[in-house]
């Protein structure tokens, strides 16, 4: 295939605001690509070489871009760059220029899907002294032999940031159209959340139909989307909802891991799909020498503790583990410990399909515990009030709640999915307003007064998975110290947008506009009807959305979350029902 095809469809795409035309265009170039091409299509539509959950980056910064753009048409650097600032996207700066500089081009080579694709693999894999030009010469020699179009779309794939509106969603009902029927999109939606790569499921779909698709199971090494819990708001209602009896562990204010146990390695990963082994090296170890199988999937919390005392540290002392430097020092002075609760695969045998309770023996079995691993607390209960008494110990024992789940013969692991099969309940749901909401950055407005030269408010959207688009639920101007409105700018400065992001629905103009990738932590008053944000648009009284009153940032940014797994539109309607009746209706 030509690279110069793929682009024009990448244009189609990016053309239309109409997720349902976007997805007839997608399977369109779907259906003519061959499965292998397909598979890195996919990847391709999202600016990416491989799936989420692997850690090679292209790592192309705008700058180098521009470099290679100047480098590649003879326009001055200063005069490339002046251009990007004025359109906010190195993309249609290259479009531009190279379309001047081929109406004096003679000779060059047709760019074909394949070389465009060795050619990324040669700026992904450039490291050590260097580096950065050698990336910078690969990327224009692409550059040279590309169309206005091609360029486009080769400078916004190195920088991750396509803008054609290619959400998972979205290729997931595209691959239904193209090759099935809307019948199996659970199906195939199934296949992704058990592998987490959608080229994958692509190239599988292409070569080998639903019956191959069928056939794609949980394998160690591809991370499995966490499943999700549902919230009530007593303790009652839900040892009720559980039909008068369940299991309830102690919920752990740590970082939530999935670790992928092999013969010879253990591979850590946090919900967002990153690699977290390299800060959790003590984990890996205790893991793998303490474990008695082969391999496993299992899922914990790592929390961090004070070895003096036993007793658990606040989330923000593990958030140290994070940090990109120093971690010889920061594993010594910020000791974590592994609360293990779930068992996902083990020795070839999927355990996603089993009832929660086998899972919990089966992980019980497979693992000596130590200082550094160990089992979540948990008990059965069978009434409110054995609940409210395990509730109190987990609080006592410094645990920011409980998470009840089902232990019938249908409490499967639902990957990737939220509902009542587990429920969690915390110790702030007495008030008006259950649960803090993690809501992604997607404006913000320059600050006044103190706040002068600073942004001094955010606006902030929850996101709904069924149109895959960002929807706003709040203003968001409190809770914020000076140190970190000092660095916000620099936190979000990658994801600046001179227009409304496409996935973004809003009736507020903010003075900057974001990509949305950044997620924060907010707690708030109660949700009530808007008539100027756009969450649940409509779906609890007509031309109004929900809204969060007196919004606060609680100060924790969510790293481990990335905006897809901010809070659903569908959870902001849930919780506003939960409040009761509201005197606005």
């Amino acid at each position: 295939m030509l690279f110069s095809e793929l682009s024009e469809y990448f244009d189609r795409t990016e053309s239309t605001s109409s997720r349902l035309e976007m997805t007839t265009v997608l399977a369109e170039l779907f259906r003519k690509s061959t499965p292998e091409d397909l598979r890195h299509i996919i990847y391709l539509s999202q600016g990416k070489l491989r799936p989420d959950f692997c850690p090679e980056e292209l790592g192309m910064a705008d700058r180098l871009v521009l470099r290679a753009v100047s480098f590649t048409t003879g326009v001055p650097e200063e005069e490339v760059e002046r251009l990007a600032v004025d359109t906010g996207d190195p993309g249609r700066v290259a479009e531009v220029l190279v379309a001047k500089k081929k109406q004096m081009t003679l000779f060059s080579e047709p760019l074909t899907l394949d070389r465009v694709l060795s050619g990324l693999r040669t700026i992904e894999s450039s490291d050590g002294r260097e580096s950065q030009e050698r990336k910078m010469k690969h990327l224009a020699n692409l550059l040279h032999d590309s169309g206005p179009l091609e360029a486009r779309y080769l400078c916004r794939i190195v920088t991750g940031r396509m803008r054609v509106g290619a959400a998972a969603m979205t290729i997931l009902d595209a691959l239904a159209e193209a090759f099935s029927t809307k019948e199996d999109r659970p199906e195939i939606e199934r296949a992704y959340n058990i592998t987490c790569d959608l080229g994958l499921v692509g190239m599988t779909m292409a070569s080998g139909g639903m019956d191959a698709v069928r056939g794609i199971g949980v394998k160690v090494g591809n991370p499995i989307k966490v499943m999700l819990a549902e919230r009530l708001p007593s303790i009652a209602e839900v040892v009720a909802k559980m039909g008068g009896r369940c299991a309830m562990e102690y919920k752990y204010d740590g970082i939530r891991v999935q670790a992928h146990i092999g013969p010879d390695s253990v591979k850590l990963y946090s919900r967002r799909l990153e690699d977290l082994t390299s800060n959790f090296p003590d984990v890996a170890e205790s893991l793998r020498s303490r474990f008695k199988g082969e391999e496993a999937i299992i899922e914990g919390e790592c929390v961090a503790v004070d070895t003096s005392t036993g007793r658990m540290q606040p989330f923000q002392n593990v958030t140290h583990r994070r940090r990109k430097h120093g971690m010889d020092s920061a594993v010594k002075e910020y000791p974590v410990r592994m609360f293990m609760f779930d068992c996902l695969f083990a020795d070839g045998e999927d355990l996603t399909v089993r009832p929660y309770l086998e899972r919990r023996s089966r992980l019980a079995g497979v693992f000596d515990v130590s200082d550094g691993i160990g089992m979540s607390v948990m008990r059965v209960v069978g009434s409110p009030e054995e609940g409210a008494d395990f509730f109190r110990e987990a609080l006592d024992a410094g645990c920011e709640g409980i998470m009840a789940k089902s232990v019938d013969e249908g409490s499967v692991y639902r990957a990737g999915s939220r509902g009542f099969l587990w429920i969690k309940y915390k110790k702030d749901y007495h008030s008006s307003m259950t649960d803090s909401f993690d809501l992604a950055v997607v404006g913000a407005f320059y600050g006044m007064g103190k706040r002068a030269g600073v942004y001094g408010a955010l606006l902030m959207a929850a996101y709904d998975p069924d149109s895959g688009v960002f929807e706003t639920v709040c203003k968001l101007g409190t809770g914020f110290d000076d140190a970190f409105l000092k660095n916000l700018p620099e936190l979000l400065e990658d994801h600046r947008s001179t227009e409304r992001p496409r996935s973004v629905t809003s009736k507020m103009v903010p003075d900057v506009w974001f990509e949305p990738a950044v997620v924060l932590e907010v707690v708030g008053a109660e949700i009530s009807l808007s008539p100027i944000h756009t969450a649940a648009m409509g779906s609890v009284k007509e031309g109004s959305g929900l809204g969060i009153r007196f919004p606060r940032f609680t100060g924790r940014v969510r790293e481990d979350k990335s905006p897809e797994q901010s809070t659903s539109t569908r959870e902001i309607e849930e919780m506003y029902l939960l409040q009761g009746p509201s005197s606005e209706e």
